[in-house]
């Protein structure tokens, strides 16, 4: 029942930290979410998903790990976003690219492969260090999260099911 337990972890962790993103960080202290910080709520979205998928269906071994597979598929890609953006903050200030336009507006122009590539290219607004907690930087933090994430999916992943009827069955 360790996977149950996580996967209400999960949801509710990843509920959290969207939560607190929006409500606080852009409606309270007025932070705009850059491009990759927009992907990388989408990466909690994923992970929230199939954490609620495994409340719902209670899946046995080949079903928790497909989920198990799937969040930590989620969890790296946001680990490997937040990492970019960490990158792109520690540049040299003459080598951050430009501003470009914002995400809503790349969306309505390009086609949605052109804009996952630009935004993952990065670019200026999200290079720019908005807040800090401990002199860390909210995608170093995400980096963090996403890490812990990445080891608790791997974990349920790779567990061997204990089957306890299998010994008393075989004598």
């Amino acid at each position: 029942m360790i996977a149950a337990r996580l996967y209400w972890v999960g949801l509710i962790g990843c509920g959290a930290l969207l939560a607190i993103a929006y409500f606080y960080f852009q409606q309270k202290l007025g932070l705009a979410p850059c491009p990759l910080c927009m992907f990388q709520r989408g990466a909690l979205l994923g992970v929230a998903f199939f954490c609620l998928l495994g409340i719902f269906f209670r899946p046995k071994k080949v079903g928790s790990k497909l989920l198990a597979f799937g969040a930590a598929a989620s969890s790296f890609i946001g680990l490997l976003i937040a990492g970019r953006q960490v990158w792109l903050q520690h540049l040299p200030a003459d080598k951050v690219p430009e501003c470009g336009p914002d995400l809503s507006f790349m969306l309505e122009m390009d086609p949605i492969f052109e804009v996952i590539q630009r935004v993952l290219a990065g670019s200026g607004e999200c290079a720019e260090v908005q807040w800090t907690l401990l002199s860390f930087s909210m995608p170093e933090w995400m980096v963090l999260i996403f890490s812990v994430m990445v080891l608790i999916c791997l974990r349920l992943l790779f567990r061997k099911e204990r089957n306890y009827f299998s010994g008393a069955l075989g004598r």
